[in-house]
């Protein structure tokens, strides 16, 4: 667990600073995606792997002054560029390791993952950890602003079989940790799998 917490901090500590301008359209896919979660004004969401918190207004927006949004990441420079971008206005930021997470039993209404599920040490104990902190018929949304194949072609990869975010792949894992599938979609320009957590 060690070499994965290492292996997430020399990723992501060196790029934190330009993160957002690497990605700079991205708003309204955040702010889409946040309005599929089912959220009403006054409910809690977990933004698990917040990066630089670009979630955390368009969640705000969505469950009111009157919710609570929490933004965690294992990135103490990512937090910061959330801090600096003032994005800890939208949301409480909490440096925490998702597969360890400081929150009760049912805490939560959803839980939001962007980019999260390639950098899950352990894929089934991590989404069943998230399901511990959601309350049943909960909702996990897994985020990505680009589908699978832009996003393979982007790093020069070819998709397989045995990708996380396949559906079948991803139904199975879901399913193992206390989630159900609900819906699924993988286009050019978005990746979106909803999932409920299961009583």
């Amino acid at each position: 667990m060690a070499d994965h917490h290492n292996h997430v901090l020399d990723f992501f500590t060196p790029r934190a600073a330009d993160w957002d301008s690497r990605f700079p359209d991205d708003g309204p896919a955040y702010a889409a995606a946040a309005g599929l979660l089912g959220l009403r004004p006054g409910d809690a969401v977990l933004d698990a792997g917040c990066g630089t918190g670009r979630a955390l207004p368009a969640l705000r927006a969505v469950v009111g002054p009157g919710g609570t949004v929490l933004g965690a990441d294992l990135t103490p420079a990512m937090l910061e560029e959330a801090a600096r971008k003032g994005r800890g206005e939208s949301g409480t930021l909490l440096r925490a390791d998702v597969a360890r997470l400081p929150l009760r039993d049912g805490a939560l209404d959803a839980v939001f993952g962007a980019g999260l599920i390639s950098h899950l040490a352990r894929p089934e104990a991590d989404t069943t950890e998230l399901a511990r902190v959601v309350r049943p018929g909960g909702v996990l949304a897994l985020f990505h602003p680009i589908g699978r194949a832009a996003l393979a072609a982007r790093h020069g990869r070819t998709l397989t079989a045995d990708d996380l975010r396949a559906e079948p792949v991803l139904r199975a894992l879901l399913a193992g940790s206390g989630w159900r599938l609900d819906s699924y979609t993988d286009e050019d320009d978005r990746f979106l799998a909803l999932a409920v957590r299961r009583s």
